[in-house]
């Protein structure tokens, strides 16, 4: 059976899936990342991930294709990933050793950006930004059909200031998008409210959550009418709508794409307020044919992505 594999290499787990040629998924196998470890035991995890999709199947495989968070130079190389111990890590060049396979490495947020818009039924549509909303803000871009990724680390999306004398970001700017919109956000601007004596059912859901508020409690304190939490939701969908104006005015695509796990719980009722709050900022004329679209694959984009950035290197080899 000829088939590809798609890897989604996170900091916790590495999720690799087979796909047949056609983009059906034959097998998964998910290994956790062990980054803590070092360099030496990722990089055997993402073996025993390939391998274990290659187990006890009769494969000719085509192709691999990988998203990993951080700086990807090249589709080869990580320069450099805040969640994974690989600094200047030709990564590409032990996979093909080992597999004698192409293989072909992107930024997580870039190949899931990929496989949601591939996947998205709009074979006509050519200019496309993404944003996944979570733990962070990340970000995507595709002109003419494809991925924008600059000398490497273009796509940052969620480090575009939105508030110059805003609030710090961890990356250590001010007002950065990420620092009202993430989770990570979120969750700093609950605490503050509840240290300053706001009355919420978050307060509740943040103690039973742990470190950081799961999307889920954020829609059912959402759902209840909750003052503070459709305060602090609207927030970020206002940050969000300032962002998306900047994106659209600057590359004028065809499309936005939404994603992440806060996307995921509250898109519906986030998206036509983001759309709203988009259109105030946005030059005139600008937003007319500019389609929106929720993620569909949710944690199947990088792997879906992988498959289709390996079929695209295939084709090229």
């Amino acid at each position: 059976m000829k088939a590809y594999i798609g890897l989604d290499i996170g900091g916790t787990k590495i999720l690799g899936a087979l796909f047949d040629e056609y983009g059906k998924i034959i097998k998964r196998v998910k290994k956790k990342t062990k980054a803590a470890k070092g360099t030496e035991t990722v990089l055997l995890q993402i073996f025993k991930v390939i391998d274990g999709l290659l187990e006890d199947e009769e494969i000719h495989l085509l192709g691999i294709g990988a998203g990993c968070p951080g700086f990807v130079k090249d589709y080869s190389t990580v320069v450099f990933s805040p969640n994974i111990p690989f600094v200047d890590y030709d990564l590409a060049a032990i996979i093909k050793a080992k597999y004698n396979v192409p293989f072909v490495l992107g930024n997580d947020v870039n190949v899931a950006m990929f496989g949601e818009w591939n996947s998205s039924g709009f074979s006509d549509v050519n200019d496309v930004i993404s944003i996944f909303v979570g733990t962070g803000v990340g970000g995507g871009i595709i002109i003419d059909g494809k991925i924008y990724v600059g000398q490497g680390g273009a796509g940052e999306i969620g480090h575009m200031i939105v508030n110059p004398n805003g609030i710090i970001c961890g990356c250590g700017s001010h007002g950065c998008l990420e620092a009202y919109a993430s989770k990570t956000g979120i969750q700093k601007s609950i605490v503050a409210g509840i240290r300053k004596g706001r009355k919420t059912v978050l307060k509740e859901y943040l103690e039973a959550d742990g470190d950081v508020i799961k999307s889920s409690s954020l829609r059912r304190a959402y759902e209840a009418n909750d003052e503070f939490a459709v305060e602090v939701i609207d927030g970020v969908a206002f940050y969000l709508g300032i962002g998306i104006s900047n994106l659209v005015n600057i590359f004028h695509p065809e499309m936005v794409i939404l994603g992440g796990g806060v996307m995921e719980s509250l898109g519906e009722e986030l998206l036509p307020i983001v759309i709203k709050e988009s259109k105030k900022y946005v030059m005139p004329g600008m937003m007319n044919n500019v389609k929106f679209q929720l993620s569909k694959l949710s944690d199947d984009a990088g792997i879906v992505g992988g498959y289709y950035l390996a079929k695209a290197i295939e084709c090229k080899s």
